[in-house]
């Protein structure tokens, strides 16, 4: 087993499965670097194939003509991301820009297929990864219609601690400024600012630049359950 295959055990969807597809993924993809602000696709570009977080983080997202922009997610080791063009053939629905030094791998979306329809059962496992996020969406919707800020505040910093439920146990640093969670949140930064000083004085976070430490875990998902 090489390096890189150990590395992407970390995560559960592909540690799920079948030790032969996970060979295929490995061997067919190749490794890209990207800079800081790095754009990787656009929204509309055509389907380029499946990639890896190995290594730094992925803004997924878009912008407006105003500038404003919608962060769904930041996307980090060791998560999958771009199965969605592989379903329907159709455009990038979003950007991918690198939040920082990032490392991928890029498994093609030519060879991919190709894979695919040699082995067609492979399918349910891709359509496994895609369903874990349309279920996350969905939550994410109901949540942003039916629950005030601090609570989806509360619930949105849970998810990323325990890593949308991709890795095993929680993290104790989130590497995230507070535009970008109010960004995720659809809320204001003066908003999500005011919830997390309040976090913090209750000692459920420390607040430093760009990052986000959880003190007491447990209060956090009294806080997140809160009404």
């Amino acid at each position: 087993m090489t390096d890189l295959h150990a590395a992407l055990l970390h995560g559960q969807w592909f540690a799920a499965l079948p030790q032969a597809l996970q060979q295929a993924l490995v061997a067919q993809g190749r490794h890209l670097h990207l800079e800081a602000g790095q754009r990787l696709f656009s929204r509309g570009d055509a389907p380029s194939g499946l990639y890896a977080v190995l290594a730094g983080a992925m803004r997924v997202g878009t912008v407006d003509a105003q500038g404003k922009e919608a962060l769904l997610v930041l996307v980090e080791a060791p998560h999958w991301f771009g199965e969605i063009a592989l379903f329907d053939g159709q455009p990038r629905t979003h950007d991918a820009l690198a939040e920082g030094t990032s490392t991928l791998l890029h498994v093609p979306q030519a060879g991919l297929l190709s894979l695919l329809d040699a082995h067609p059962v492979y399918w349910r496992d891709i359509a496994l990864l895609m369903a874990h996020k349309v279920r996350l969406a969905f939550i994410a919707l109901e949540e942003m219609s039916l629950l005030p800020a601090p609570q989806r505040l509360a619930r949105r910093l849970l998810l990323i601690a325990e890593d949308y439920g991709e890795t095993q146990g929680p993290r104790r640093i989130i590497h995230l400024a507070q535009e970008q969670l109010a960004a995720m949140l659809a809320i204001s930064r003066q908003t999500a600012n005011g919830v997390l000083k309040d976090l913090q004085a209750r000692g459920i976070v420390r607040l430093t630049y760009g990052e986000i430490e959880i003190i007491d875990l447990d209060g956090l998902r009294q806080a997140a359950q809160s009404t």
